[in-house]
């Protein structure tokens, strides 16, 4: 009985390791294929379109009663969240922006701990840190520049998605996992409607390369990403589910040094490896908390 939990666990980590592996890949997506310039484009393009997808496949609708939780966690989940990511990583190097991404773990554990009075283990609080270290040795360098509007939309950023995940898991809405993850996508992408159409240039024609990028952003980065992540949410701790975040620019990184060439020597090996162990110790301390 012990040993198919342990293995129900472990099968709910690796699908939810999928997301945030599978949004690394849209860096290389963004920058070597999409036209340029178009963050919050891109953003309405990934969340809206597969939201509406899956409201259509679903045809569920949320209770009157948690109509405002599910906008709450729709803002922090995907419109405010992308909004500020799009903001980060146009004005700080990739580098920095994943860092202070990195604290999501960090502040899952200070919300639970202030609010639920669930103090973290030791263990699983350094491995945090020490993923949050790791990812600062592979990412960063001495020409970083301290952008602080950029700094500061990164670590909201990180803020609203370690609120939204530990809300989502609080409040447990009565959507199975599919209806949840289209209704915050749609809602999300109507919230950056206006700001794409008010900051963003309008689209040139696309190549069918372009509009091939535009599908993939939607269809796994966003549907089945979103639906594999908000699923995690459900069955795994919250700070299980906010350390697997570290392997967003995790992928980043390998997908450019397998496919662009990237070279990851030196100490940014070893940040490469702390980065991975931390996961791995993360996600070991908690199974045995369960």
């Amino acid at each position: 009985m012990h040993l198919t939990a342990s293995l129900r666990h472990w099968r709910d980590v690796l699908l939810t390791a999928l997301a945030p592996a599978i949004w690394g890949s849209t860096y290389i997506v963004a920058s070597e294929i999409l036209p340029p310039d178009r963050p919050f484009t891109a953003a309405l393009i990934r969340a809206l379109p597969a939201g509406l997808l899956l409201l259509l496949f679903t045809r569920v609708l949320p209770t009157r009663r948690d109509a405002w939780r599910l906008l709450v966690l729709s803002a922090l989940n995907i419109g405010v969240f992308q909004a500020l990511l799009f903001v980060a990583a146009y004005r700080l190097p990739g580098g920095l922006a994943a860092v202070l991404g990195a604290i999501q773990p960090l502040l899952v554990m200070l919300l639970a701990w202030a609010v639920d009075r669930r103090a973290p283990a030791q263990i699983t609080l350094w491995a945090a840190v020490a993923g949050v270290l790791g990812l600062a040795v592979l990412l960063l360098s001495p020409q970083t520049v301290f952008e602080p509007v950029g700094m500061a939309a990164a670590l909201l950023g990180a803020a609203c998605m370690a609120t939204g995940v530990w809300l989502t898991r609080r409040w447990q809405l009565p959507l199975s996992v599919l209806p949840l993850t289209g209704w915050q996508l749609t809602l999300g992408g109507l919230m950056l409607a206006p700001i794409a159409w008010l900051v963003d240039a309008p689209l040139p024609p696309l190549t069918p390369l372009q509009w091939a990028a535009y599908a993939y952003l939607s269809l796994a980065g966003a549907l089945l990403a979103y639906a594999l992540w908000f699923r995690g949410v459900a069955r795994l701790p919250t700070v299980a589910v906010a350390s697997l975040g570290l392997l967003s620019p995790l992928a980043a990184v390998v997908l450019g040094w397998t496919l662009l060439g990237q070279a990851i020597t030196g100490m940014a090996l070893w940040g490469l490896v702390i980065a991975l162990v931390s996961v791995f110790a993360v996600q070991w301390t908690t199974a045995r908390g369960r």
